[in-house]
């Protein structure tokens, strides 16, 4: 079965992050600092994000990525979604790619100017007026016909491939996880922080549509580990606050199995390392990673 998840799409804030570590969008380094480098993290406090720890741990992301595929594609192929692409419906115009980037919400607009500096000429550098055209509104104007045919080109390009990646660590998965370590947690916070970027974005602690107001609501309730909290605890809270959120969205409302019998699942069971072997259901689907 093939399921093409509601992408969950995150309300952009104008600023996405403020990463800082010599990360370039494009050239894009997002996963190629050097391990060590400091980073500022979205709640501008130095902390070391590329040691080979917790989620960065090469085998931990893997994890991740194939958690988050499940809860978004239904497949734990996750190096199959490059070339995925369709307008679902949501007024975010075309939603393509790795963690679903959209032609409404700044980052498939980022992601192409990555591929060009990466690669002039490429294939949908031609599209780089009409993307900043249709930048926050759902229209396809000057995409239509042929963006979606030469996305699905494009993908099979090693170059178009690690940009994505890049444009994923460097909006995604880097601040969420210096957010998360900069909390006092480990890996399963690390990666429940990961996912509700992945759904919400960054935004802020006065946007509670994002990655920074959900956490505003759970510290509320719980304190992380960094503030002498009880991690369990402090994410229970967390997961309490994103689903009650999720529930009054239309797009997410009937995915909160991904909390439910996914991220919950696993914090119920004192997994706060991920570890494997790891069992959930998510869109009505079982999965298993020994």
């Amino acid at each position: 079965m093939t399921y093409i998840a509601p992408y969950m799409r995150r309300k952009h804030a104008a600023v996405l992050l403020a990463i800082s570590v010599g990360l370039t969008l494009g050239a894009c380094g997002g996963g190629n600092a050097e391990p060590g480098a400091a980073a500022t993290s979205l709640q501008g406090r130095v902390v070391v994000v590329n040691t080979p720890d917790g989620l960065n741990a090469p085998d931990k992301k893997e994890l991740a990525m194939e958690l988050v595929s499940s809860s978004e594609n239904s497949t734990l192929d996750w190096k199959s979604q490059y070339a995925i692409i369709e307008d679902i419906g949501d007024e975010r115009g075309y939603t393509a790619g790795l963690v679903g980037f959209t032609s409404a919400t700044d980052d498939m607009l980022d992601l192409v100017k990555a591929y060009t500096v990466a690669e002039p000429g490429n294939i949908l550098s031609q599209y780089l007026p009409a993307l900043q055209q249709v930048n926050h509104s759902a229209s396809h104007a000057g995409l239509d016909p042929n963006f979606v045919p030469d996305w699905k080109n494009a993908a099979t390009d090693p170059v178009f491939q690690q940009a994505q990646m890049n444009v994923l660590n460097a909006q995604y998965f880097d601040p969420a996880v210096i957010l998360a370590k900069q909390d006092g947690l480990g890996t399963l916070g690390q990666f429940i922080y990961y996912d509700a970027i992945v759904m919400h974005g960054p935004g802020s602690a006065k946007k509670p549509h994002s990655l920074q107001g959900i956490r505003a609501a759970a510290l509320l309730k719980a304190l992380p580990p960094a503030r002498k909290g009880d991690e369990t605890a402090y994410l229970a809270a967390f997961l309490d606050a994103r689903r009650a959120l999720m529930l009054t969205e239309s797009d997410h409302k009937h995915n909160i199995d991904r909390i439910d019998t996914q991220q919950r699942l696993f914090l119920t069971s004192g997994n706060l390392n991920l570890n494997t072997p790891l069992s959930w259901k998510v869109n009505h689907d079982p999965y298993q990673i020994n």
